[in-house]
């Protein structure tokens, strides 16, 4: 039986006892949160957004590494595995058919690869950021219109992870009518900043995307962005919505989009909120801490009434 040589385990050994180090402190609560939010988060994210973009092959591959000991980044399905700068890394496409788009229409699907955060009903105007922590729907959409729109509906709170494919994209037919954009700060979303910090969504950057279905039923995505990923891309407006984007704040649209097509990406990982009217569902197999990939279905929505 083949051998490895020496050199390579002591490597092997070497990453693995790294990661199991960074792990372990990224693991405590205090320091996690310290290092993460308790500094110049909105100039840090430029900085990034900056470093990202430098087209250096030297660069990109000693980012990329560090990224990987931090994550548990997996290039094998992206469509290119070169890359000239770390924000193609970040928003890298897909291989074609490596995320099955599922057919069955009285579903919507999982616009993003993601982790189930925080989902269930709209009680009472108000959604749960984590246990315990409830939030003003009011707060996070800023329509007062939408917050009765989707009382008794349901929501799904679908966090992506620096590691993750960062493209996000529409749960089913639909017409996209309006984004309105929000600018606010970049606190980080992780699951300890969440029981940390009140209304956090809310304080965060963020864009309301509104989308009409066949049945004229509402359907809203909000990318909420974050630490270092403070940038988002919508493949329907022809600007970049990033910390120094300063209207107009309302965008009007008429874009018709095909379930599973691409509507924009986020320039790191995030979450994205979707929100359905009174009569949906929450699909078999989501729930909160469970994994889910873009193209599987994430509501049931057959019973749904239009608006």
């Amino acid at each position: 039986m083949a051998c490895r040589p020496r050199t390579v385990l002591q490597a092997n050994d070497t990453e693995m006892t790294a990661k199991s180090l960074i792990a372990r402190l990224v693991q405590q609560e205090d320091l996690n949160f310290l290092l993460t939010n308790r500094i110049p988060r909105s100039l840090l994210t430029r900085l990034m957004g900056r470093l990202s973009r430098v087209e250096q092959p030297w660069v990109c591959k000693a980012c990329i590494a560090l990224w990987r000991l931090f994550s548990d980044l997996d290039l094998s399905e992206a469509k290119y595995t070169r890359f000239k700068s770390v924000h193609e890394c970040f928003t890298r496409e897909l291989k074609q058919g490596a995320r099955p788009i599922d057919a069955d229409p009285r579903y919507l699907i999982s616009p993003c690869d993601a982790l189930v955060g925080a989902c269930g009903r709209v009680e009472q105007g108000t959604v749960l950021q984590a246990k315990g922590f409830p939030y003003p729907l009011m707060d996070l959409l800023g329509d007062s219109e939408l917050v009765r729109y989707y009382q008794d509906g349901q929501y799904a709170t679908l966090r992506l992870t620096s590691s993750m494919y960062h493209r996000f994209h529409a749960p089913a037919d639909c017409r996209v009518e309006q984004v309105n954009y929000i600018s606010g700060d970049t606190w980080n979303v992780n699951p300890i900043a969440l029981k940390r910090v009140e209304r956090l969504f809310c304080k965060n950057e963020r864009a309301v995307i509104r989308c009409r279905l066949p049945g004229g039923a509402v359907l809203t995505l909000v990318p909420v962005a974050a630490i270092l990923v403070a940038s988002m891309r919508l493949r329907f407006l022809d600007v970049l919505l990033h910390l120094r984007y300063r209207g107009p704040n309302v965008i009007p649209c008429d874009v018709s989009l095909r379930r599973g097509e691409e509507m924009g990406w986020f320039e790191h990982g995030s979450t994205i909120i979707v929100f359905a009217p009174r009569g949906a569902a929450l699909s078999d197999g989501v729930l909160e801490g469970g994994r889910i990939q873009m193209g599987r279905p994430l509501m049931r929505i057959d019973q749904i009434g239009a608006v």
